[in-house]
Formats: structure tokens, sequence, C-alpha cells
């Protein structure tokens, strides 16, 4: 079955608004300041490794007006371009960025569906909302958090109003020289969370 991985630009406060400066958000652009080579290396891994991308309505919207003018054939530009893009919506009607699908209908089927047929990663970037819903939903294989050192006080947080307590296993942390660490955690169910724990004191 394939995996669903949340990736995501967060600061050390938990904000993950705007992390390009592609909205009107106050700090709009936080994250530039700390792209490097090992950044680079590892978002372009991380796309390749997914062969669909799961996004919402805002998000979309943004990439959608920013990627296809960027022509280049051999790079993260091609492949955002070329793989599918799977859009959830209730207010789209018309997708005009290349290889994009709506979803209307009942997200635990239909995201369940996509999992189900072969292939590699699906991959969500950004989406906060989504995000929320796909955690309630239990969707949720693997997330990719980068942390940002630095702390703007005020901002869209990615997990505010998440209902309820949820634990995640750590599945690996690797740190850049610009500051950034990535930690990337495993979902897990509530049952094998207890078993994990069962005879530790």
């Amino acid at each position: 079955m394939r995996k669903l991985i949340i990736s995501e630009f967060i600061t050390l406060d938990g904000v993950m608004e705007d992390p390009g400066g592609a909205e009107e958000f106050e700090y709009g652009g936080w994250s530039l300041d700390y792209f490097n080579d090992e950044y680079l290396k590892f978002k372009y891994d991380e796309l390749v490794a997914a062969d669909a991308l799961l996004l919402g309505r805002k998000t979309y919207e943004i990439f959608a007006d920013a990627w296809p003018s960027h022509a280049d054939s051999k790079s993260f530009a091609n492949a955002m371009n070329s793989m599918p893009k799977y859009v959830v919506s209730r207010k789209l009607k018309k997708l005009a960025w290349k290889n994009s699908i709506i979803i209307k209908g009942d997200l635990t089927k239909e995201i369940g569906d996509l999992k189900k047929q072969p292939g590699k990663n699906i991959l969500v970037l950004g989406s906060a909302q989504l995000v929320r819903t796909l955690l309630q939903l239990n969707l949720v294989d693997e997330m990719h958090l980068m942390i940002h050192p630095i702390i703007l006080g005020k901002g869209k947080r990615l997990f505010e109003s998440l209902p309820g307590s949820r634990s995640l296993k750590l599945k690996k942390a690797v740190a850049f020289s610009s500051g950034i660490v990535v930690f990337s955690y495993l979902s897990m169910p509530v049952k094998e969370i207890r078993e994990s724990y069962v005879g530790v004191r």
C-alpha cells in the first residue's frame, strides 16, 4: 500500500503560515534564508519518492500560479508539473494546472482508494486544514516536520484546533547546517502505541 506523507515547514513556535512569501502574511517568506544544498537535496529526494501530490485548495492555487512557468526538464519543477495533483475542494470547478484532479467526495474512501493503488508515496505539502482533517481520519502514515530556527510569535499553526491528543513514533532526525532540523515521524494507532511501551516503567 502507498504511504501518505505530510511534509511541512514549521517555526520553533509552531507557525507554518506562508513560508515562501506568496501570501500576505506579515512575516511571509520566513523560510527562505535557511535554504541550502542540504535542504534542496532533501526536498528533491522527498518529491521523487512520491508519484502524486495531495493538496488543499489554497496551497493548490499558490502552486498552480507558480510552478507551470518553470520549464526546466530535469528538476524539481518538472516533477511537480508532471505528476498527478489531487485537490480537495468544494469550491474549485476548473483546474488549469496539468494533471490536476478534484476530490469532493468521502475523503476516507477516495484517499483510501488512492493509497491502495500501486505506486510510490502520496505527498501532502502545506494544506494545513487538509492535514488536520487527514489526521482526524487516521489517513496519515508519516510526517516530515522541517523545524526552522526562528520564532515569529504569530501566524497559523499546523496543529491548532486539532481535537484530542496524538502520539507519533520518531523514524529519523536530520540536522542541516542552516539550522533546520527535520523530524520524520510515523503515525501510530493507539493500540500499537500502548503495546510498544508494555514493560516500560
